[in-house]
């Protein structure tokens, strides 16, 4: 074989490793936590472990407290422990484990409550404040920050005392049969062989540690070292490429090293790279001031405000998408739409509202085609429910207005809506009367609401029969004629042109060519005539697409490349100027979803071909963004390669809590930023969506911060993940649950 035969086929082979065509839907681990509130804000957390039992207590300046009532999204508090209530009067100072029971310090010794309370070890040491068990021997150093005593089997035996640089946290290694001593400015080593002191490393700043592997992994407030007590020097020198580097608390816990800090906490990845846990979606405070083993896979973040639990459940992506199920139909379905947001207080989800919102219309089309993928793969009658109740909802959007044709934004019931001061049959926002005395309904239809029924009805024409495919192509052809005599506009209740419903020439072409609305609905509106007549066989609605193809240059503005999208000039119109201050990711969804039309009805396999490249093109634009319902939608074209390990990242790494919680991440010293650009990537990679601000498609995904709105809104999974997992399913790129 030739040499460069052999090379071609290596890296096919290797190809085809890396980027497999079907993921096998095996357990992964998914991470969510549970929280606990501190009631009183004046109380001080300084530790937390959890024994044996799976008991878990936390040292205050109040005594003892445990978590109480916390589940997934409904917080717990933590509440004074009086299980034993000879403790309440103990002026605890620290708390600890050995053999995974728990051990306390007072001003007068070391005791538990395990071991029939035989455990009472006086130190003589009336401010003690720290101490350490050692592996055997019932065994402990104490500490008042200068003095020291070692303890065994209740009795002292030796006492010695440091210098001014006080211990501040205190490891046993039991490896080496060794205590190791924190300071604020060096390493102090303790020998249990010789009983000797011996300071082996000095830096100023020392804020943390613990033993990992026989290495000492030290913490600073400008980020953290490994020593190697064996070799006598740093071998990994300070490490700043962190989310954040004034550290507060460093653990190895389940086989992963963990690092707290005043701003969340984060976890090295074997990658090199961080989970970072930021804010209320992980943690009650941001400030760490302890992390600890919890049960199974459970690691515990005592922050100042209160615990925080980040769970790991080893689960499918079908079984994710099942928990996601019930959010939706628990808390997002209002008439049968898939209701965007639930207006929430503080993140307390028993005072969920929902109400009309401006795309209910384009986030219930999402919705309803991922329940009708979902009953195409696995034929459960619940979903067959779920997409018939959301295609009702959509039809009745059309009927309520009673405008042949032409659909509402949205509706909602008499006397909920508040109407303009003696002007009874119109009211703000574009909401009038229905001829139904019970009902409103809301006008100033939109392009991305076209977008959304069309991708709807034309999926229910394609993968049902008999009469709900009669109705979809029915409305199909009601839209398209009605936007035909409008002159290719949509007219509303008030007979003007709604803002955004407007696909003439005189107003697409009017756009320099760099500005999105050029392409995007040139784009849309091909794919919405093609659909139309592949479903009606009516010719004139294939004679309008090459009308605008041809003589008014559609064709040419839907397959200019999206690199030639940009700010228009100076001298452009001030909406020209408007549309295109930067990148438009609405337009993206628009577009992809679009798609659906625009590829697999196109009127001859050179359209297809044209269609497909330009789909490829904007594809690859994407890219980094790693979402995938863009990468899905292209690999509805036939693409074989398609991001599909991206994809499932995208997937797995959605946040179970879909409360849109503050995040932060613009301080974050291990991101690599970018320049400023137009379409508003400010870093060399997107973020995991657990650690990103944004969740929606048509949102800016590489946005790093959302400081305001704090707890006060709930996403729906509806269209966020349901959409792309269920696609992804339809397609065949994503097995069912592996056994």
């Amino acid at each position: 074989m030739k040499p460069y035969l052999l090379v071609f086929l290596v890296l096919t082979v290797w190809q085809l490793h890396a980027q497999p065509t079907v993921y096998k839907d095996v357990p992964y681990a998914q991470d969510y936590s549970v929280k606990h509130y501190l009631k009183d804000t004046t109380v001080q957390l300084s530790r937390v472990y959890a024994d044996r039992n799976g008991s878990i207590q936390i040292l205050s300046t109040k005594g003892l407290l445990h978590p109480s009532g916390g589940q997934f999204q409904y917080p717990g508090t933590l509440e004074s422990l009086r299980a034993y209530r000879p403790m309440t009067d103990k002026k605890l100072v620290d708390l600890a484990l050995y053999q995974r029971q728990f051990v306390y310090l007072d001003d007068k010794a070391v005791f538990s409550n395990a071991w029939a309370g035989k455990l009472m070890a006086p130190h003589e040491l009336p401010r003690a404040r720290l101490f350490c068990p050692a592996a055997d021997r019932f065994t402990f150093l104490v500490s008042d920050g200068t003095s020291l005593k070692v303890l065994r089997d209740s009795s002292v035996v030796w006492s010695g005392k440091l210098d001014t640089d006080r211990v501040k946290d205190i490891r046993f290694d039991a490896a080496k049969n060794r205590f190791w001593l924190l300071r604020d400015q060096s390493v102090t080593l303790f020998s249990m062989s010789d009983k000797k002191l011996k300071t082996v490393f000095r830096q100023p700043n020392l804020t943390c540690f613990d033993i990992v592997k026989n290495q000492l992994y030290i913490g600073t407030t400008d980020g953290y070292l490994v020593f190697d007590p064996d070799l006598n020097k740093t071998v990994l020198p300070l490490q700043k490429k962190l989310p954040v580097t004034d550290l507060t608390a460093i653990a190895y816990v389940h086989g992963n090293l963990w690092f707290g800090s005043k701003l969340g906490a984060f976890m090295l990845r074997p990658d090199g790279k961080f989970n970072y846990y930021y804010g209320e979606r992980w943690l009650p405070g941001n400030r760490v001031v302890h992390i600890s083993e919890g049960e199974e896979k459970t690691v515990l973040l005592l922050t100042s405000k209160g615990l925080g639990e980040i769970r790991f459940r080893e689960m499918t992506l079908h079984e994710k998408a099942l928990v996601y199920e019930k959010q939706v139909r628990q808390r997002h379905i209002r008439y049968g739409f898939n209701s965007d947001g639930a207006t929430l207080k503080n993140g307390d989800l028993s005072t969920f509202e929902v109400g009309q919102r401006d795309s209910d219309n384009l986030w219930t089309s999402m919705y309803l085609v991922s329940q009708l993928y979902r009953y195409k793969v696995t034929g459960d009658p619940e979903a067959l429910q779920n997409w018939m109740e959301s295609f009702d909802a959509m039809e009745r959007l059309f009927t309520i207005t009673s405008m042949p044709g032409y659909f509402a934004r949205g509706f909602e019931r008499r006397g909920s809506v508040k109407f303009k001061p003696g002007n009874d049959s119109e009211a703000s926002d574009g909401w009038t009367h229905a001829k139904d005395p019970n009902w409103d309904w809301r006008g100033t239809t939109s392009s991305d609401q076209t977008v959304g029924q069309m991708f709807a009805l034309t999926q229910v024409a394609e993968l049902t029969e008999g009469d709900t495919r009669k109705r979809a192509i029915d409305l199909i052809d009601k839209l398209m004629t009605t936007i035909i005599n409008n002159n290719w506009y949509l007219v509303d209740f008030d007979g003007k042109i709604t803002l955004w419903g407007k696909w003439h020439p005189d107003y697409v072409n009017g756009f320099p060519t760099m500005v999105g609305d050029r392409k995007i609905n040139a784009s849309n509106i091909i794919a919405f005539l093609q659909a139309a007549y592949h479903f009606t066989k009516k010719p004139i609605y294939k004679e309008k697409a090459y009308e605008l193809m041809e003589k008014q240059g559609y064709l040419e503005n839907l397959m200019r490349p999206m690199g030639e999208i940009g700010r228009a000039p100076a001298s452009a119109s001030e909406l020209a100027r408007e549309l295109s201050e930067e990148w438009n990711h609405s337009d993206d969804e628009m577009y992809f979803l679009a798609y659906w039309s625009l590829y697999p009805y196109a009127f001859d396999k050179d359209l297809k071909a044209k269609f497909g490249a330009t789909i490829k093109e904007h594809w690859e634009f994407e890219r980094p963004e790693k979402n995938s319902l863009w990468n899905f939608c292209y690999a509805m074209t036939g693409a074989k390669s398609f991001d599909l390990n991206e994809s499932i990242w995208h997937l797995q790494e959605f946040p179970l809590d879909m409360i849109e919680w503050s995040v932060m991440n613009s301080h974050r010293k291990d991101l690599e930023f970018v320049p400023v650009n137009f379409w508003g990537q400010n870093t060399a990679w997107v973020l995991p969506p657990d650690e990103r601000p944004e969740l929606k498609h048509n949102r800016n995904l590489f946005k790093l911060d959302r400081l305001r709105g704090n707890g006060m809104s709930e996403l729906s999974a509806g269209d966020t993940f349901l959409l792309p997992y269920w696609m992804g399913r339809y397609l065949g790129v994503i097995s069912a649950p592996a056994k």
